[in-house]
């Protein structure tokens, strides 16, 4: 887990504009899951792409959904045609994506998040409801444990 909030760091300490979706965003509220990635959702900007580049570029960043897994490089060419962005690093797998099921694109999702601190600065996670909507969507397996987790801190915290 250290290394990937070592890489969530970089994306705060690279002034990358970003809200923790997935996973790593039901940890940062308290429950207790293993996940192996971080999920972001962001603008897919060349001004926030380069600022990704900016985190990442010496952890040898490759697109990792590709068979060649060929290395990944801005471009303004990119930027515009992007939608989602799943990379391979050096300190783990980092998935942006420009629209989270059950909340919306990225103005909605920033919306609903909150600021949380990390040692580098703070950041956004998305929200406990707006995180269970997600969950609720997407129902895979780990979703639905990750929501009766999430459902029972909102009860506990009055979140």
């Amino acid at each position: 887990m250290s290394n990937l909030e070592d890489l969530v760091d970089r994306l705060i300490r690279a002034q990358m504009e970003f809200v923790i979706v997935g996973g790593f965003a039901v940890l940062a509220h308290g429950a207790s899951m293993m996940t192996e990635d971080v999920d972001v959702c962001c603008p897919f900007s060349e001004r926030n792409m380069n600022a990704l580049w900016s985190a990442v570029r010496d952890l040898h960043p490759v697109h990792r959904m590709t068979p060649q897994r060929l290395p990944f490089e801005v471009t303004p060419e990119l930027c515009v045609n992007l939608k989602n962005l799943y990379l391979a690093t050096d300190l783990g797998k980092l998935d942006c994506l420009g629209e989270i099921p059950g909340v919306g694109a990225f103005d909605e999702v920033h919306r609903k998040s909150v600021e949380i601190r990390f040692e580098s600065g703070a950041c956004r996670v998305l929200g406990i409801d707006a995180l269970i909507d997600a969950k609720l969507t997407t129902n895979r397996t780990r979703d639905r444990m990750a929501v009766l987790q999430l459902k029972a801190i909102k009860e506990r915290t009055g979140a």
